[in-house]
């Protein structure tokens, strides 16, 4: 027979709008779950790097890292109820690894990890976030999420034209891929066009 504690344990894992339950309903696909865990936690994320003292453009950057690691890391999180840590210290970590690519010490960071990590969970996630930045986290993570979800060669070459700023030129990237330079245009107006249906189909 199942204890009183049991059943509430029970109703709260099967709880779709919990962390939990969102975690969950995004493994197997459901894009309303990803949607609403990213609503849930954007402004959190894009406030981290703010408060650190980056401007606009780095925190987008981190807010993209952070729920790219997501992504990719779906099926291998632990604790899904535990989602909202995960994404701080993510978010932290990308942070820092802009800082050190771009060779600048942000405004303001707390560097003692005891306190860090709590001093960011206990952030609320209505900080203020202007709309039009909101508005382009958005745009750029729906562009984001569909060019992870297609396949290769078409998900690295976007990557790699679009988001890598070391790469200047088609035989950079044609080499970096291990592809003849001169099939790069065509591949990459098949996967634009990919990439377009699949941003219709989300009514982007």
């Amino acid at each position: 027979m199942i204890s009183q504690t049991q059943y509430i344990s029970v109703i709260e894992i099967q709880d779709p709008t919990s962390d939990e339950g969102l975690v969950m309903a995004c493994r197997r696909g459901e894009a309303n779950a990803w949607s609403m865990l990213v609503n849930r936690y954007q402004r959190l994320i894009y406030a981290i790097p703010r408060r650190a003292g980056l401007d606009e453009d780095q925190a987008a950057e981190v807010f993209q890292r952070t729920f790219a690691k997501l992504f990719e890391n779906l099926e291998r999180i632990k604790q899904p109820d535990r989602i909202r840590a995960w994404l701080v210290t993510t978010a932290r970590r990308e942070m820092l690894s802009l800082i050190h690519q771009q060779r600048r010490e942000p405004a303001f960071w707390d560097t003692d990890d005891r306190h860090g990590e709590s001093r960011y969970e206990a952030m609320p996630d209505d900080a203020p976030l202007p709309d039009e930045a909101l508005e382009r986290l958005q745009e750029q993570h729906v562009v984001r999420t569909a060019i992870e979800s297609m396949g290769e060669p078409c998900c690295q070459l976007l990557k790699m034209l679009f988001y890598r700023a070391d790469l200047h030129s088609y035989a950079e990237v044609a080499a970096a891929l291990n592809m003849p330079e001169g099939s790069l245009g065509p591949t990459r107006a098949r996967c634009l066009q990919k990439l377009r249906h699949l941003l219709e189909q989300a009514d982007f």
